[in-house]
């Protein structure tokens, strides 16, 4: 139904952003690697996924078309939801995803928080033949500053966002802090998705 919306940046974190066009603000449901993409921006385009459910009505919204094609086809995948599908974006980039759907490599998939090995498996099977048809290079850039509280903020923000308890989030990325002082959010969310 929509294809992108475009407009003004006036909320983001780390799990949605609020775009206003045309006077109305659009609540939109993102990654990581969008709010990487985005998080420096004052005007943005934001392809768009637009679900009807019987309880709810959500918009997705994808810095990338590429990434929204990779949820599209993550969320055709039976027992895959639009949730599970962002997680799965969030914990890996474009071109990791589509590299472990390639090698086939389940393990690695079911490091994203609540997908089983089953599931995994069964996204692989299913979507190994559909990586080849997006087989693109795209933008996974990372993003490198200073250690600051608000890059550590932002992070634990995120990982309670994605329904992880704070006293566990803490340990996990005051360790990613330590070892990488110039990690992005993005980055360091990712890491600790995979260790927790």
């Amino acid at each position: 139904m929509y294809e992108y919306i475009s407009g003004k940046l006036t909320e983001l974190a780390p799990t949605y952003a609020v775009v206003e066009a045309a006077g109305v603000g659009y609540y939109l449901n993102i990654s990581l690697q969008t709010f990487s993409a985005i998080e420096n921006q004052n005007d943005v385009r934001l392809y768009v996924h637009f679900v009807v459910r019987e309880d709810a009505q959500l918009l997705y919204g994808f810095a990338s078309k590429i990434e929204r094609e990779l949820f599209r086809n993550l969320i055709s995948v039976s027992g895959v939801g639009g949730n599970t599908a962002r997680m799965i974006l969030s914990t890996y980039s474009s071109s990791e995803l589509r590299n472990i759907i390639a090698t086939e490599n389940a393990v690695l998939l079911k490091n994203v928080k609540g997908l089983g090995l089953k599931t995994a498996q069964k996204i692989i099977v299913e979507l190994s033949g559909k990586m080849l048809e997006l087989n693109v290079v795209d933008g996974d850039q990372m993003a490198v500053g200073k250690v600051d509280a608000q890059a550590y903020d932002e992070t634990l923000s995120a990982l309670q966002m994605l329904g992880f308890q704070r006293g566990v989030s803490e340990k996990v990325v005051k360790a990613i802090f330590k070892e990488s002082p110039s990690i992005s959010v993005e980055d360091a969310v990712r890491q600790a998705l995979r260790r927790m």
